[in-house]
This record gives structure tokens, sequence and C-alpha cells, in this order.
């Protein structure tokens, strides 16, 4: 794992979660049959939502690696609500995959040249998203440190 670290550090992780993130929330709004955007079904709004609260985390992270401070309940609180939305990544990876291999069943009627590419594209990056995710709570075990709330009043030193 550590050459992993060296290839992929903490930085380029959170910079490759925050593109995927901001490309699948636009792609939210992308309707693959029609290949027309749909600003007004509310349904579209899911995913944005919850990619607010992953670059929540994200920048929790980034904030507390540089400046070098412990993990605190507040952090700890949003890292529990990603252990939710892993759920609905992977529910995403399964509804892309099965809207990408439902093209068979259309053969009759007129779907667009982008179908393929872009249902391919967005089964990719739902397939990252949970990668990089993992990845994240890694790397904040690493560098931040562990959630240990038993002494957290012991170890605060005010006078620092």
């Amino acid at each position: 794992m550590n050459t992993l670290s060296k290839i992929i550090t903490w930085k380029r992780n959170i910079f490759a979660s925050i593109l995927v993130l901001l490309t699948l929330a636009v792609l939210s709004f992308y309707g693959i049959y029609t290949n027309q955007f749909y600003f007004l079904k509310p349904d579209n709004y899911i995913f944005p939502i919850i990619a607010g609260v992953h670059l929540l985390y994200l920048y929790v992270v980034w904030f507390k690696i540089t400046q070098d401070e412990l993990p605190d309940p507040k952090m700890r609180n949003i890292e529990y609500v990603l252990y939710v939305m892993m759920i609905v990544y992977v529910f995403k990876i399964y509804d892309s995959a099965l809207v990408l291999y439902s093209l068979d069943g259309f053969s009759e009627h007129i779907i667009p040249r982008t179908f393929k590419p872009m249902a391919t594209l967005i089964l990719v990056l739902y397939s990252i998203l949970p990668i990089l995710t993992l990845y994240t709570f890694w790397l904040r075990k690493r560098y931040i440190g562990v959630y240990n709330f038993e002494n957290y009043n012991d170890n605060l030193n005010i006078w620092q």
C-alpha cells in the first residue's frame, strides 16, 4: 500500500475524487436515451446533493491533513454518512450497468450514437468513486489518525 500511496498521493486522490464527483453531478442531469439534459426532474438532484456531502468530507480531510489536526466527532459523523452513501454508490453502479446492457432491448427504437460511450463513461466513473472513497478513508486513518475519543479530553493541550 505504501507504493500506491506514493503514486496516488492524498492530494491527487482528493483532486480525482472532486473531478469524478463534479462530472457525475453534471451527468446526473443527462438523459442517456434522449441525449438531452433534464433540469426539471427532481430525481436528478439527488446525486448532486449527495456529492455535496462527499465534497464536504474531502474538504475536512484536506484541512485536517494540511493543518496537522486530530480527527474530531464532526468529521467522524460525516464519514459515517459517507459509509451509508457507499450503498447509494453501489446501487448507482448496478443501475448504470443495467442501463448500459439494456441497449439490446431497444433494437426497434432510435437510440442516439452517444448512448454507448456515455453509458460506459458513467459506469466507469461510478465504479471509480467507491474505490477513491475507500482510499480516502485509508488516507484519513494514515495521515489524520484513528477515531479514539475515549481519552480525547486527556489528549487536548490548550497551551500549544
